[in-house]
Protein backbone atom coordinates (compact mmCIF):
# COMPACT_ATOMS: atom_id res chain seq x y z
CA UNK A 1 0.00 0.00 0.00
CA UNK A 2 1.26 3.45 -0.91
CA UNK A 3 2.05 5.87 1.87
CA UNK A 4 1.21 8.82 -0.39
CA UNK A 5 -2.18 10.50 -0.11
CA UNK A 6 -3.48 10.55 -3.71
CA UNK A 7 -4.50 13.77 -5.47
CA UNK A 8 -7.63 13.51 -7.63
CA UNK A 9 -8.80 16.19 -10.06
CA UNK A 10 -12.60 16.19 -10.22
CA UNK A 11 -12.61 18.04 -13.54
CA UNK A 12 -11.16 14.95 -15.22
CA UNK A 13 -14.43 13.11 -14.55
CA UNK A 14 -15.97 15.35 -17.22
CA UNK A 15 -13.09 15.21 -19.69
CA UNK A 16 -14.40 12.58 -22.09
CA UNK A 17 -14.59 8.76 -21.89
CA UNK A 18 -10.86 8.09 -21.52
CA UNK A 19 -10.36 10.86 -18.96
CA UNK A 20 -13.39 9.71 -16.96
CA UNK A 21 -12.27 6.07 -17.01
CA UNK A 22 -8.80 7.04 -15.75
CA UNK A 23 -10.32 9.22 -13.02
CA UNK A 24 -12.63 6.43 -11.86
CA UNK A 25 -9.73 3.98 -11.65
CA UNK A 26 -7.74 6.48 -9.57
CA UNK A 27 -10.77 7.02 -7.37
CA UNK A 28 -11.39 3.29 -6.92
CA UNK A 29 -7.79 2.76 -5.81
CA UNK A 30 -7.93 5.72 -3.42
CA UNK A 31 -11.13 4.68 -1.64
CA UNK A 32 -10.19 0.99 -1.52
CA UNK A 33 -6.50 1.17 -0.64
CA UNK A 34 -6.16 4.35 1.43
CA UNK A 35 -9.58 5.81 2.27
CA UNK A 36 -8.14 9.34 2.10
CA UNK A 37 -7.32 11.59 -0.84
CA UNK A 38 -6.90 15.23 -1.84
CA UNK A 39 -9.67 16.56 -4.09
CA UNK A 40 -8.96 19.41 -6.50
CA UNK A 41 -10.97 20.67 -9.47
CA UNK A 42 -14.09 20.88 -7.27
CA UNK A 43 -14.97 24.51 -8.18
CA UNK A 44 -15.85 25.42 -4.59
CA UNK A 45 -15.25 29.09 -3.85
CA UNK A 46 -14.70 30.86 -0.53
CA UNK A 47 -12.13 28.64 1.20
CA UNK A 48 -9.94 31.53 2.32
CA UNK A 49 -12.96 33.45 3.53
CA UNK A 50 -14.16 30.48 5.60
CA UNK A 51 -10.84 30.28 7.44
CA UNK A 52 -10.91 34.07 8.00
CA UNK A 53 -14.38 33.81 9.52
CA UNK A 54 -13.24 30.90 11.67
CA UNK A 55 -10.38 32.98 13.10
CA UNK A 56 -12.80 35.86 13.66
CA UNK A 57 -15.25 33.60 15.46
CA UNK A 58 -12.71 32.05 17.83
CA UNK A 59 -11.30 35.51 18.60
CA UNK A 60 -14.66 36.57 20.10
CA UNK A 61 -14.72 37.15 23.87
CA UNK A 62 -15.36 33.93 25.74
CA UNK A 63 -18.53 35.43 27.23
CA UNK A 64 -20.04 35.79 23.74
CA UNK A 65 -19.04 32.26 22.86
CA UNK A 66 -20.61 30.88 26.03
CA UNK A 67 -23.91 32.50 25.03
CA UNK A 68 -24.17 29.86 22.30
CA UNK A 69 -22.70 26.97 24.30
CA UNK A 70 -23.52 23.51 23.01
CA UNK A 71 -24.69 22.72 26.54
CA UNK A 72 -27.74 24.90 25.80
CA UNK A 73 -28.72 22.80 22.78
CA UNK A 74 -30.33 19.35 23.04
CA UNK A 75 -29.55 19.05 19.32
CA UNK A 76 -25.73 19.14 19.70
CA UNK A 77 -25.40 22.58 18.06
CA UNK A 78 -23.22 25.44 19.23
CA UNK A 79 -19.86 26.32 20.75
CA UNK A 80 -17.63 23.91 22.66
CA UNK A 81 -14.67 25.06 24.69
CA UNK A 82 -11.43 23.06 24.85
CA UNK A 83 -12.04 19.59 26.26
CA UNK A 84 -15.83 19.58 25.86
CA UNK A 85 -15.91 16.87 23.17
CA UNK A 86 -14.33 13.50 23.92
CA UNK A 87 -12.85 10.76 21.79
CA UNK A 88 -12.98 7.35 23.46
CA UNK A 89 -13.45 9.08 26.80
CA UNK A 90 -10.46 11.41 26.51
CA UNK A 91 -11.10 15.17 26.10
CA UNK A 92 -10.02 16.62 22.76
CA UNK A 93 -7.83 19.72 22.88
CA UNK A 94 -9.74 21.93 20.47
CA UNK A 95 -12.51 24.52 20.40
CA UNK A 96 -15.36 24.17 17.93
CA UNK A 97 -18.68 25.35 16.56
CA UNK A 98 -21.09 22.59 15.50
CA UNK A 99 -23.61 23.42 12.75
CA UNK A 100 -26.24 21.31 11.01
CA UNK A 101 -29.34 21.78 8.86
CA UNK A 102 -31.59 24.62 10.06
CA UNK A 103 -34.63 22.70 11.32
CA UNK A 104 -37.46 23.17 13.78
CA UNK A 105 -36.58 21.74 17.21
CA UNK A 106 -37.56 18.12 17.69
CA UNK A 107 -38.13 16.48 21.08
CA UNK A 108 -38.67 12.74 20.64
CA UNK A 109 -41.75 11.28 22.25
CA UNK A 110 -41.70 8.01 24.19
CA UNK A 111 -40.98 5.24 21.74
CA UNK A 112 -39.43 7.53 19.13
CA UNK A 113 -35.82 6.89 18.07
CA UNK A 114 -33.25 8.88 20.01
CA UNK A 115 -31.63 10.18 16.85
CA UNK A 116 -34.55 12.60 16.35
CA UNK A 117 -32.72 14.80 18.85
CA UNK A 118 -30.36 15.63 15.99
CA UNK A 119 -33.05 17.68 14.24
CA UNK A 120 -33.11 21.27 15.42
CA UNK A 121 -31.90 24.85 14.99
CA UNK A 122 -28.33 26.13 15.06
CA UNK A 123 -26.90 28.70 17.45
CA UNK A 124 -25.12 31.70 15.91
CA UNK A 125 -23.04 34.49 17.48
CA UNK A 126 -25.09 37.70 17.71
CA UNK A 127 -22.05 39.84 16.85
CA UNK A 128 -21.36 37.96 13.57
CA UNK A 129 -24.63 37.90 11.59
CA UNK A 130 -22.61 37.45 8.38
CA UNK A 131 -21.34 34.07 9.63
CA UNK A 132 -24.74 32.40 9.27
CA UNK A 133 -25.22 33.59 5.69
CA UNK A 134 -21.78 32.45 4.60
CA UNK A 135 -21.85 29.08 6.35
CA UNK A 136 -25.25 28.09 5.00
CA UNK A 137 -24.12 28.91 1.45
CA UNK A 138 -20.85 27.03 2.04
CA UNK A 139 -22.81 23.98 3.21
CA UNK A 140 -25.00 24.21 0.11
CA UNK A 141 -21.93 24.19 -2.16
CA UNK A 142 -20.34 21.25 -0.35
CA UNK A 143 -23.59 19.30 -0.36
CA UNK A 144 -23.62 19.50 -4.15
CA UNK A 145 -19.99 18.42 -4.53
CA UNK A 146 -20.48 15.58 -2.03
CA UNK A 147 -23.49 14.24 -3.91
CA UNK A 148 -21.56 14.29 -7.17
CA UNK A 149 -18.57 12.60 -5.52
CA UNK A 150 -20.75 9.85 -4.03
CA UNK A 151 -22.09 9.09 -7.50
CA UNK A 152 -18.55 8.90 -8.87
CA UNK A 153 -17.48 6.55 -6.07
CA UNK A 154 -20.42 4.28 -6.87
CA UNK A 155 -19.45 4.26 -10.53
CA UNK A 156 -15.86 3.46 -9.57
CA UNK A 157 -16.97 0.33 -7.71
CA UNK A 158 -19.31 -0.82 -10.50
CA UNK A 159 -22.56 0.23 -8.83
CA UNK A 160 -25.41 2.26 -10.41
CA UNK A 161 -24.70 5.91 -9.69
CA UNK A 162 -28.21 6.52 -8.31
CA UNK A 163 -28.11 3.57 -5.88
CA UNK A 164 -27.76 5.79 -2.80
CA UNK A 165 -30.28 8.42 -3.91
CA UNK A 166 -33.00 6.97 -1.63
CA UNK A 167 -30.82 7.54 1.47
CA UNK A 168 -29.52 11.04 0.64
CA UNK A 169 -32.47 12.66 -1.15
CA UNK A 170 -34.16 14.98 -0.36
CA UNK A 171 -32.60 15.90 2.98
CA UNK A 172 -29.08 14.59 3.70
CA UNK A 173 -28.14 15.23 7.31
CA UNK A 174 -25.07 17.35 6.76
CA UNK A 175 -22.87 18.50 9.63
CA UNK A 176 -20.16 21.15 9.66
CA UNK A 177 -17.62 22.15 12.28
CA UNK A 178 -15.38 25.18 12.67
CA UNK A 179 -12.33 23.99 14.59
CA UNK A 180 -9.51 25.74 16.45
CA UNK A 181 -6.58 23.75 17.83
CA UNK A 182 -4.57 25.92 20.25
CA UNK A 183 -0.85 25.28 20.50
CA UNK A 184 0.24 22.67 23.02
CA UNK A 185 2.03 23.30 26.25
CA UNK A 186 5.34 21.67 27.13
CA UNK A 187 3.75 18.41 28.30
CA UNK A 188 4.91 15.83 25.74
CA UNK A 189 2.24 13.26 26.59
CA UNK A 190 -0.59 15.78 26.12
CA UNK A 191 -0.69 15.80 22.30
CA UNK A 192 -4.30 14.86 21.49
CA UNK A 193 -6.01 17.40 19.28
CA UNK A 194 -8.64 14.82 18.45
CA UNK A 195 -8.11 11.19 19.32
CA UNK A 196 -7.95 8.15 17.07
CA UNK A 197 -11.31 7.57 15.38
CA UNK A 198 -13.29 6.87 12.22
CA UNK A 199 -15.99 9.17 10.86
CA UNK A 200 -19.61 8.09 11.23
CA UNK A 201 -21.40 8.78 7.96
CA UNK A 202 -20.66 8.68 4.23
CA UNK A 203 -18.10 11.32 3.27
CA UNK A 204 -16.00 14.00 4.95
CA UNK A 205 -14.59 16.99 3.08
CA UNK A 206 -11.99 18.77 5.20
CA UNK A 207 -10.66 22.26 4.63
CA UNK A 208 -7.45 22.71 6.60
CA UNK A 209 -4.88 25.47 6.94
CA UNK A 210 -1.14 25.01 6.44
CA UNK A 211 -0.25 24.11 10.04
CA UNK A 212 -0.46 20.33 9.68
CA UNK A 213 -1.42 17.83 12.38
CA UNK A 214 -3.82 15.49 10.57
CA UNK A 215 -2.51 11.93 10.55
CA UNK A 216 -3.88 8.80 8.87
CA UNK A 217 -3.28 5.15 9.77
CA UNK A 218 -2.49 3.68 6.36
CA UNK A 219 -1.34 0.54 8.15
CA UNK A 220 -2.55 -0.70 11.54
CA UNK A 221 -0.96 1.60 14.14
CA UNK A 222 1.25 3.32 11.54
CA UNK A 223 0.27 6.98 11.14
CA UNK A 224 1.47 9.29 8.38
CA UNK A 225 0.99 13.05 8.02
CA UNK A 226 -1.56 14.37 5.54
CA UNK A 227 0.20 17.31 3.86
CA UNK A 228 -1.41 20.66 3.19
CA UNK A 229 -2.30 21.16 -0.47
CA UNK A 230 -3.50 24.67 -1.40
CA UNK A 231 -6.99 24.69 -2.88
CA UNK A 232 -7.69 21.04 -2.02
CA UNK A 233 -10.15 19.33 0.24
CA UNK A 234 -8.98 16.28 2.17
CA UNK A 235 -11.64 13.62 1.56
CA UNK A 236 -12.21 10.49 3.61
CA UNK A 237 -14.93 7.88 3.86
CA UNK A 238 -17.20 7.18 6.81
CA UNK A 239 -18.22 3.96 8.50
CA UNK A 240 -21.50 3.61 6.60
CA UNK A 241 -19.70 3.13 3.29
CA UNK A 242 -17.47 0.56 4.93
CA UNK A 243 -20.56 -1.32 6.14
CA UNK A 244 -22.38 -1.05 2.80
CA UNK A 245 -19.38 -2.47 0.92
CA UNK A 246 -18.40 -5.28 3.31
CA UNK A 247 -15.16 -3.43 3.94
CA UNK A 248 -14.21 -2.96 0.27
CA UNK A 249 -14.37 0.80 0.77
CA UNK A 250 -12.21 1.89 3.63
CA UNK A 251 -13.15 4.13 6.54
CA UNK A 252 -9.63 4.89 7.66
CA UNK A 253 -8.59 5.57 11.24
CA UNK A 254 -7.17 9.05 11.76
CA UNK A 255 -6.32 11.65 14.40
CA UNK A 256 -5.09 15.22 14.82
CA UNK A 257 -1.97 15.99 16.84
CA UNK A 258 -2.00 19.33 18.65
CA UNK A 259 0.19 22.04 17.15
CA UNK A 260 3.30 23.18 18.99
CA UNK A 261 3.56 26.10 21.40
CA UNK A 262 2.48 29.38 19.86
CA UNK A 263 0.93 27.75 16.79
CA UNK A 264 -2.82 27.96 16.08
CA UNK A 265 -4.47 25.46 13.71
CA UNK A 266 -7.83 26.10 12.04
CA UNK A 267 -9.85 23.66 9.98
CA UNK A 268 -13.41 22.90 8.96
CA UNK A 269 -14.71 19.40 8.26
CA UNK A 270 -17.98 18.95 6.37
CA UNK A 271 -19.76 15.63 6.92
CA UNK A 272 -22.11 14.40 4.20
CA UNK A 273 -24.53 11.91 5.68
CA UNK A 274 -27.76 10.12 4.79
CA UNK A 275 -31.20 11.22 5.92
CA UNK A 276 -31.62 10.56 9.62
CA UNK A 277 -34.12 7.73 9.16
CA UNK A 278 -32.22 5.89 6.45
CA UNK A 279 -30.61 2.46 6.60
CA UNK A 280 -27.74 1.44 4.37
CA UNK A 281 -28.04 -1.56 2.08
CA UNK A 282 -25.17 -3.55 0.59
CA UNK A 283 -23.99 -2.17 -2.74
CA UNK A 284 -24.86 -4.48 -5.69
CA UNK A 285 -21.30 -4.80 -6.93
CA UNK A 286 -19.15 -7.82 -7.73
CA UNK A 287 -16.30 -6.06 -5.89
CA UNK A 288 -18.45 -5.84 -2.77
CA UNK A 289 -19.65 -9.44 -3.11
CA UNK A 290 -16.03 -10.60 -3.17
CA UNK A 291 -14.99 -8.47 -0.14
CA UNK A 292 -14.02 -10.19 3.08
CA UNK A 293 -16.40 -8.22 5.31
CA UNK A 294 -15.95 -5.53 7.93
CA UNK A 295 -13.64 -6.37 10.80
CA UNK A 296 -15.56 -6.60 14.08
CA UNK A 297 -14.57 -4.04 16.70
CA UNK A 298 -16.30 -4.68 20.04
CA UNK A 299 -15.42 -1.15 21.16
CA UNK A 300 -17.10 0.39 18.12
CA UNK A 301 -19.99 -1.66 16.71
CA UNK A 302 -20.85 -0.50 13.17
CA UNK A 303 -24.54 0.09 12.55
CA UNK A 304 -26.28 0.24 9.17
CA UNK A 305 -28.82 2.78 10.47
CA UNK A 306 -27.35 6.26 10.04
CA UNK A 307 -29.38 7.80 12.86
CA UNK A 308 -28.36 5.10 15.33
CA UNK A 309 -24.72 5.20 14.20
CA UNK A 310 -24.39 8.95 14.63
CA UNK A 311 -26.21 8.96 17.99
CA UNK A 312 -23.72 6.37 19.18
CA UNK A 313 -20.97 8.89 18.45
CA UNK A 314 -22.81 11.86 19.95
CA UNK A 315 -23.51 10.05 23.21
CA UNK A 316 -19.82 9.26 23.56
CA UNK A 317 -18.60 12.65 22.41
CA UNK A 318 -20.94 14.91 24.38
CA UNK A 319 -22.08 13.11 27.54
CA UNK A 320 -22.90 16.42 29.29
CA UNK A 321 -25.38 17.37 26.56
CA UNK A 322 -27.06 13.98 26.88
CA UNK A 323 -27.21 14.29 30.68
CA UNK A 324 -28.59 17.84 30.64
CA UNK A 325 -31.30 17.40 28.04
CA UNK A 326 -32.05 13.90 26.92
CA UNK A 327 -31.75 12.15 30.27
CA UNK A 328 -33.96 14.81 31.85
CA UNK A 329 -36.63 14.40 29.16
CA UNK A 330 -36.83 10.65 29.83
CA UNK A 331 -37.17 11.07 33.58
Amino acid sequence: MSNVIPVLDMEKADGGPQSRAAFLEQLRAAVHDVGFFHLVGHKITGSDRLLELSREFFALPEQQLEEISILKSPHFRGYSETGRERTKGTPDHRRQLDIGPELEPCVPRPGDPEYLWLAGPNQWPASMPHLRTFILDWARQLTGVSYRLIRLILAAVETPENFLDPVVIPDPHVHLKLLHYPGSDDTPENTQGIGVHKDLGLLTLLLQDDQGGLQVAVEEGEFIDVPYLPGAFVVNLGELLEVATRGYLRATTHRVVRPGPGVQRYSSPFFYNPCLHSTMQALPSRLVAQAAGVAHDPGNPLLASYGENVMKGMRRGFPEVVALHQSASRA
